[in-house]
């Protein structure tokens, strides 16, 4: 008898962040005192205004029906004065395809870009849905490891060590889930001219643009290497800037061609993103950036405690993310290691030690394709930060 599940799905991981923050959330609601440190989402409420601009529109029979497929017209060119004022990318509304939030963007990108047996090129550590997606798509992921000796960011020398003639395109993120790190202005100016020079599309998630810390600048591609533009997707959404994760907007920007063939699919597909959330969107885009400056105030305390208070963990080694809001130590010192009866050989299972003994949940590295390493989110507040450091620390020093 044949499988009841595809082959194609059945191969699918599941996400191994949402994993971890839905079995934090079983246990507290089943009334065990856990610390979550694994979903990557501002715990700020979406600003009034965005929620006031929702109400309205819900309250206005024209957002009640069906709208084109590829975006309210209004969102699009707000998200072309977005693009505009916050990274200095001049583009055209026929360039921006509305999605239902960042992952349907990166879905639909892959889909529409990769034939089978395409190479992907993908820096690790990496997010988790990229993989999935790529492989989906009937691409192939080509991982490319940048550990914490180079501050977790991908070389040239090391991407062209990796390109073959199916190498197809490149997926860029920084600031960079789930490490932190930025690149230079410089490093992407270099990744970009390389890409042109080997004709390879740079698929660029830019979702975190905003939040980056010590005076550092996040740079997009497609600026800095103009003549790139033609071979560039560009990812972005409100979810991280505007604390606006269950609203489910993201876009992607793109050639007209591709932007089309992306349209069309996704008019099969899922048609459009829900009026009422788009309406918010325009309200988010179109008013200024002091909801995110507010915010960043706090993930900046978070970050610098969270980095100290890790760092003074014998075993942990925490380079300091400058952006994102995740940090993303070493616990290699850590492996093979007696931690209250127990030994962890790998990352995942210390994770799963901590959150047993700790009542603490972390996501391991195995899933962002780089072992021996956690991720935390310091998006969360400062004193459940405190306490669930406070508690790791406690265990691992024992």
């Amino acid at each position: 008898m044949s499988s009841r599940i595809s082959a194609r799905i059945g191969a699918i991981s599941e996400s191994a962040t949402l994993a971890v923050d839905s079995k934090a959330k079983a246990l507290k609601a089943a009334g065990r005192p856990v610390i979550g440190f694994g979903a990557g989402e501002p715990d700020f409420p979406t600003p009034a205004y965005i929620v006031e601009a929702a109400v309205e529109a819900a309250r206005d029979p024209k957002n009640h029906r069906y709208s084109p497929a590829g975006g309210l017209p209004e969102l699009k060119q707000a998200i072309v004065e977005k693009t505009k004022r916050d990274s200095g990318y001049e583009i055209e509304a026929a360039q921006v395809l509305v999605t239902n939030g960042g992952k349907h963007a990166v879905y639909n990108t892959f889909a529409t870009l990769l034939d089978p047996g395409d190479e992907v090129l993908l820096p690790a550590p990496y997010w988790t849905t990229y993989p999935e997606a790529i492989l989906l798509a009937g691409g192939v992921p080509v991982e490319v490891l940048a550990d914490e000796s180079q501050d977790y960011l991908v070389t040239v020398d090391q991407l062209e060590a990796a390109r073959t003639e199916k190498t197809k395109a490149l997926l860029f993120c920084s600031p960079s889930n789930p490490t932190g790190a930025v690149d230079s202005r410089e490093s992407i100016e270099a990744i970009g001219r390389w890409a042109l020079e080997h004709d390879i599309w740079v698929i660029t998630d830019e979702i975190y643009e905003h939040l980056t810390y010590d005076g550092v600048q996040s740079t997009s591609i497609p600026v800095v290497v103009p003549e790139l533009a033609d071979q560039t997707v560009v990812l972005n959404g409100v979810a991280k800037t505007y604390a606006m994760t269950g609203w489910r907007v993201g876009w992607m920007i793109g050639p007209k061609d591709v932007i089309k063939a992306a349209t069309n699919l996704q008019s099969h597909q899922t048609s459009n993103v829900g009026n009422i959330a788009q309406r918010a969107a325009i309200a988010a885009l179109t008013n200024d950036l002091s909801a995110v400056e507010e915010m960043k105030l706090a993930f900046d305390r978070r970050r610098k405690a969270m980095v100290r208070l890790l760092n003074e963990i014998p075993g942990v080694e925490c380079p300091t993310p400058t952006g994102a809001f995740y940090a993303y130590p070493s616990v290699k010192g850590l492996l093979g290691k007696e931690i209250h009866g127990r030994t962890a050989t790998t990352s995942a299972e210390l994770a799963e030690i901590i959150l047993d003994e700790a009542e603490v949940a972390v996501v391991p590295g195995e899933a962002f394709g780089a072992p021996g390493y956690l991720r935390l989110s310091y998006a969360l507040s400062d004193e459940d930060l405190a306490e669930g450091i406070g508690r790791i620390t406690k265990l691992l020093s024992r």
